[in-house]
């Protein structure tokens, strides 16, 4: 398996989802939760989302 380097697009994409739910987790900024264990999933998702981007060519 081949890794390639994600796209700028893709890693600030990652990058927001994961400050997202760190922000939020501290409590700086507060996100309404939609459903539980928000912050988690939402760095879950930020980082699966970086992984596609490492592991697709061209995204």
């Amino acid at each position: 398996m081949r890794l390639n380097p994600p796209t700028v697009f893709i890693f600030l994409i990652s990058l927001v989802l994961v400050a997202l739910a760190v922000i939020s987790h501290l409590g700086i900024v507060s996100i309404p939760f939609k459903f539980p264990n928000q912050n988690f999933w939402l760095a879950v998702f930020g980082y699966v989302i970086l992984l596609i981007g490492n592991l697709v060519r061209g995204l």
